[in-house]
């Protein structure tokens, strides 16, 4: 037996024994994921230094802060989430107990990224704990160091029912093959594909968070000065090495040059005159992938950054202009510090330049026009739509994360990932009474049964309401008794 094959055995024994159905488990093991990151900060941001040249701050900005507050999230709201949920009754169900309760649906698969190797391993990790689940995790081995981190993770949690499975393509094709009741990956479209497929063999439901190429739309009439500065920081944060980093950016002829000035300003602001050298501009994770970014600006004019040195997996932040649809860049996902300009004439042109594409996670606008904002909303689709910022949304617990279409299956973060890896059980429990009621839809049926049926099913009761207007009547009744007790 393989060892992918006795992780997913014994992470399914594990399950079956029923030890992580009680709140109070789950409890204990987030807060035992939460010590993880405490404990071992020194460890995780060694290794994200090594992988990607994150600083330290960087590792606690964008890794660490937002997997501790969905742990503190899933901790303050577990007991809510995972509670029976009333729905509305008809008049046949009046007096039932009608709910949906939220149940484990067993183990989960979860395949991490590298680009962010602890954030999107360990933030679907939180929802699977906290939806009652078993998971097998499998950190990106692409992001070498970062995974032998994240084997130390049975070390805080149950090690049976949560196992840490490292290695590179054969061990995860070799999982795979394994039988799951969920499978969560993070990465490119090509692999999400790949994954379904195998999925499919189960039919094991997926989430698929991948990626794409998502629009920047600049409107002429917004502060482009403002715009730049927010664009610059989410383009080349982490080097670009971010899913929902601008890919390209859409903008009339007119304003190009303005532009690219304002983001050569934020460039040398943010990064210095040389970024090469300074603490907080990372790397690109490979020289595979160096020399795929490098290939990719082959056909287009630089008006900012370009340097390059592959020893050292180093891209300058660069700006091109002028780029026509059919060259290069525009074929693919960049995931790296390339942000090309691509002249449209218009927010109508740059509609239909978006929706003649697979599409994106995310799409971004910058305008001063609620008009113009409103228009993109109604007449594209996108995982997500943030205007006037980048990657911001990101942070909302309360905002689904996820993409449609090529960009992705499903969505998580907060509650979204606890009811994602949850199966939602409907559940009515009638009396045995009232059995007269019950006659409406026993043979032979008439004319008369109908139109009962026709009352009993289709009259909605909102229950909320009636307990709203017995809470009045009360309150009236009350207040006319102290009155006429006041008045004698």
């Amino acid at each position: 037996m393989s060892q992918e094959q006795l992780a997913v055995q014994q992470a399914r024994k594990a399950f079956l024994t029923g030890r992580s159905k009680p709140l109070d488990f789950r409890t204990q093991q987030l807060k035992n994921l939460k010590r993880f990151i405490t404990e071992r900060q020194k460890e995780i941001i060694d290794a994200l230094k090594r992988d990607l040249n994150k600083s330290e701050n960087a590792t606690l900005f964008y890794e660490l802060l937002g997997l501790e507050g969905e742990i503190n999230l899933a901790l303050s709201k577990l007991s809510e989430w995972a509670a029976p949920r009333p729905v509305n009754k008809n008049l046949l169900t009046i007096s039932d107990e009608v709910f949906i309760q939220p149940e484990p649906l067993g183990v989960v698969l979860i395949i991490g990224a590298w680009n962010y190797p602890i954030a999107v391993t360990l933030q679907p990790l939180v929802g699977a704990i906290a939806a009652g689940n078993a998971a097998v995790v499998k950190p990106s081995e692409v992001s070498a160091h970062t995974a032998k981190v994240m084997e130390l993770l049975p070390l805080y949690l149950d090690p049976e029912m949560y196992p840490v499975v490292i290695g590179g393509v054969p061990e995860t094709q070799e999982l795979l093959k394994q039988r799951f009741d969920h499978i969560f990956y993070t990465g490119s479209s090509t692999v999400g594909k790949v994954v379904m497929e195998a999925a499919a063999h189960h039919l094991t439901p997926v989430t698929l968070e991948l990626g794409g190429k998502s629009p920047c739309y600049i409107d002429k009439d917004c502060d482009l000065k403002i715009a730049c500065r927010r664009i610059t920081w989410g383009k080349y944060v982490n080097c670009g090495q971010t899913c929902i980093a601008p890919d390209y950016i859409l903008c009339e002829p007119s304003i190009q040059n303005k532009v690219v000035e304002e983001i050569k300003k934020c460039i040398k602001e943010f990064y210095t005159e040389d970024p090469k050298t300074f603490r907080d501009y990372g790397r690109i994770i490979n020289q595979r992938h160096f020399k795929r970014i490098m290939a990719l600006m082959e056909d287009s004019t630089v008006a900012v950054g370009g340097e390059n040195d592959e020893s050292q997996c180093y891209i300058a932040p660069t700006v091109l202009k002028d780029v026509i649809p059919e060259s290069k860049v525009m074929q693919e996902e960049i995931f790296g510090p390339v942000l090309p300009i691509v002249p449209v004439n218009g927010v109508n042109e740059a509609i239909q330049f978006i929706n003649e594409r697979e599409k994106p996670l995310v799409l971004y606008v910058f305008s001063s026009s609620k008009k113009v904002i409103k228009q993109i909303i109604a007449e594209t689709s996108s995982g997500g739509l943030l205007a006037n910022d980048c990657l911001v949304h990101f942070t909302i617990s309360d905002l689904p994360f996820g993409g449609v279409g090529n960009s992705g299956i499903g969505h998580y973060h907060g509650k979204y990932t606890f009811d994602q890896l949850s199966h939602l059980r409907g559940c009515l429990i009638k009396k045995l009474s009232m059995e007269r009621v019950n006659q409406v839809r026993y043979p032979p049926h008439s004319v008369e049964k109908v139109r009962w049926a026709r009352l009993l099913l289709l009259k909605q009761v909102n229950l909320g309401r009636w307990r709203q207007l017995a809470h009045a009547a009360m309150l009236a009744a009350l207040a006319a008794f102290v009155i006429r007790r006041f008045l004698r």
